[in-house]
């Protein structure tokens, strides 16, 4: 009978030990498949190069909030990062919504939080200071051109962003051929990179008109100021969601939540603050999610209409 007893003790020790042992072992799995290091890309919304100088503190800000180490890149264009997501090189890209959504649609990337931008007032092109989570897309012309509406630009030179930019091709690619002119066939676009460079194409006279983020002369106005005046809207799109801040569709849960703490933390500081403000003008950063982006897809297969394409 005493045998018995301390059997079933032993088997009782032997079971706790176990399970105390598979709780341990769980813990440690989940916390290796945290990132040992952070890969983290920009697409350039100014000169390449700018932004990179600009996008590198942010890496160590990074760094000091999640003790790992953090690398700072930047892509070509929106398809390269969105390629560099795929092929696991980058785990956060900071992406405007339409890349986001073609990422996302191929299984790439989720939507981790949504950047937060102070308005504008127009067409003055004057900062508001009042925090929005959207904004919009804007044609723009030099001051004293022909061209008054967006009736005016069949046959244009006009200066577009990456096919894969809202603000820059998408909104105002889709809503003008609503309105009955399809400029992907009807006008000549010629491929910019910058929104800034963008708008000194219109004020240079390289190009008749322009489709930017509102308000992009504010950027560009650092280079010459006369992009402020000399330069003006002739026309503004729906709104449209801002950038995204997207991760791996792989990333562990519980480091998203890090992850989004890190970028909530760092846009609080002021140090923080100054960066963002820097290399997207993002003044702070909030929760996201998925069908946040149905608007927008359904502009996606407006383009696909005008342009032939099936993305």
């Amino acid at each position: 009978m005493k045998f018995k007893k301390i059997l079933l003790g032993a088997c009782a020790v032997l079971a706790v030990v176990s399970l105390a042992a598979c709780s341990n072992s769980k813990k440690s799995s989940s916390s290796s498949n945290e990132p040992k290091e952070l890969n983290v890309e920009f697409v350039p919304s100014t000169q390449a190069n700018k932004m990179e100088a600009k996008a590198k503190p942010l890496g160590t800000l990074l760094q000091k909030q999640l003790h790992i180490p953090v690398h700072v890149t930047v892509s070509t264009d929106y398809s390269g990062l969105v390629e560099a997501m795929s092929s696991k090189k980058v785990d956060v890209g900071f992406m405007p919504p339409y890349s986001y959504i073609l990422a996302h649609k191929k299984g790439i990337a989720d939507v981790l939080l949504q950047a937060e931008r102070y308005g504008y007032d127009e067409p003055s092109g004057k900062m508001n200071h009042t925090l929005m989570h959207k904004y919009r897309g804007m044609i723009v012309v030099k001051k004293g051109s022909k061209i008054k509406s967006w009736k005016d630009l069949k046959g244009k030179k006009i200066a577009i962003g990456d096919p894969s930019s809202s603000s820059g091709y998408v909104y105002p690619v889709a809503e003008l051929y609503k309105k009955g002119l399809n400029v992907t066939k009807d006008c000549k676009l010629v491929n910019v990179k910058g929104d800034d460079q963008e708008v000194l194409s219109v004020l240079n006279g390289d190009v008749d008109a322009a489709f930017v983020f509102s308000d992009a002369r504010n950027i560009a106005a650092k280079d010459d100021k006369k992009a402020m005046t000399d330069v003006v809207p002739i026309y503004f799109t729906k709104w449209i969601p801002n950038d995204t801040i997207a991760v791996r569709k792989d990333m562990p849960k519980k480091f998203r939540v890090k992850l989004a703490k890190a970028f909530k933390n760092i846009a609080k500081s002021k140090k923080g603050k100054q960066i963002i403000e820097s290399i997207y003008n993002h003044y702070g950063y909030v929760e996201a999610k998925d069908s946040d982006f149905d608007g927008l897809r359904q502009y996606q297969k407006i383009v696909n209409k005008a342009t032939g394409g099936n993305n």
